[in-house]
């Protein structure tokens, strides 16, 4: 439990940039004033995008649930994911599409897959540049 870190995603964000980057896909914007904080908004597409840790955020493949303190981390967890419900609610309803991706799914293993799901949420004008592999 001592290496759970409470504050920020930035490994998991930079490999998502190096994915981004590594594709040619464009025009995402980082720290916008969207509700809920999304780690990634792509404006143009209405599209916001979270990066959940598994651990905080409850993931069923490889959540840890903590012996220490159970309580207090299934409550804590719970209280993630409703927040994560009512961010995507409002967001729809606001008009903007929201996409949640896995820490898990930031492995080089997974990353055709996760290249489907973005490319499959913004269309071709985010990603008009993708170079060929």
């Amino acid at each position: 439990m001592s290496r759970i870190r409470g504050a920020g995603n930035k490994g998991t964000e930079l490999r998502l940039i190096a994915i981004f980057r590594a594709n040619g896909i464009t025009c995402w914007r980082r720290h916008q004033s969207v509700f809920g904080k999304p780690d990634f908004v792509f404006p143009k597409q209405r599209l916001a995008v979270f990066v959940d840790g598994c651990f905080w955020h409850g993931c069923p493949k490889h959540g840890v649930k903590p012996k220490q303190n159970a309580r207090f981390w299934r409550r804590k967890i719970s209280a993630n994911r409703a927040r994560d419900r009512l961010v995507n609610r409002t967001l729809r309803a606001r008009g903007w599409r929201v996409l949640r991706i896995w820490e898990h799914e930031l492995v080089k293993r997974n990353e055709s897959r996760l290249l489907r799901r973005l490319i499959a949420y913004l269309g071709r004008s985010a990603t008009a540049r993708r170079r060929s592999p």
